[in-house]
């Protein structure tokens, strides 16, 4: 990989970059001990620059020793693009999920080492609570479903493929809402879900192959992202 190579007489607007960057840019000589830092690796890790200047990078990355420093160091000759993910550390002690591209850059060492640290803790958090949102959406007994605008079905749940006799949520998504709920006020309160409000109806349905009948209740959303209205979210549930 060719280093990127700062003019002296260009050195101090590279630094104003650096300052305006959203990312952690930490820079380091070939051996990962730290030359200068921007200010926003002083807001993740709660340092002053005076305090890391010729420390390890470890101290910032416990997962950057010296070893592995090299290993990227022999990959960069190689033209390989590195990306590493690993836990931060701040000056507190609190670490948070990093993601941190490494490349050369000719600053004071042709070979010194730029690690841009981007904080990924919140994506990580968002991740995992969609992850535990899904897995309650499969694990309700309640049919829940998801349609797009149209009426098609995007994603249902388990409960929801048992009700209509799905073999697989893929065959579900072949069908639209009004196909499997065509008697009204389903399709009008679909249309108001699609409007923006929330509805819930009784329906008294006729069980199959018996004089009996049951008490289904429907509850209608619109699928909001952001402001905007993307389709419809909806339960039905059978009265015990």
């Amino acid at each position: 990989m060719t280093p990127i190579f700062v003019p002296k007489d260009r050195k101090s607007l590279f630094r104003q970059f650096l300052g305006g960057m959203y990312d952690a840019v930490v820079i380091t000589d070939p051996n990962g001990h730290i030359l200068e830092i921007n200010p926003r690796a002083k807001e993740f890790f709660g340092y002053e620059e005076e305090e890391l200047v010729d420390r390890p990078v470890s101290l910032l990355v416990p997962g950057l020793a010296a070893a592995v420093v090299q290993r990227i160091r022999y990959g960069l000759e190689a033209d390989r693009h590195i990306i590493v993910d690993a836990n931060g550390r701040a000056k507190d002690g609190t670490k948070f999920a990093c993601e941190i591209a490494v490349s050369v850059i000719d600053l004071a060492d042709p070979d010194d080492l730029v690690f841009t640290i981007r904080n990924i803790e919140r994506r990580r958090k968002v991740r995992d609570m969609l992850r535990a949102k899904e897995n309650a959406f499969r694990l309700a007994r309640e049919a829940l479903f998801v349609c797009d605008a149209s009426g098609t079905f995007t994603y249902v749940n388990p409960a929801f493929c048992e009700m209509f006799g799905f073999a697989a949520e893929e065959e579900a998504r072949e069908h639209a809402f009004a196909e499997l709920m065509p008697d009204e006020p389903l399709p009008a309160n679909f249309r108001k879900a699609l409007a923006g409000e929330k509805t819930t109806v009784d329906i008294v349905s006729e069980v199959e192959d018996s004089d009996a009948s049951e008490e289904i209740v429907v509850t209608l959303a619109p699928n909001m992202v952001g402001r905007k209205v993307r389709g419809v979210v909806g339960s039905i549930v059978r009265s015990e």
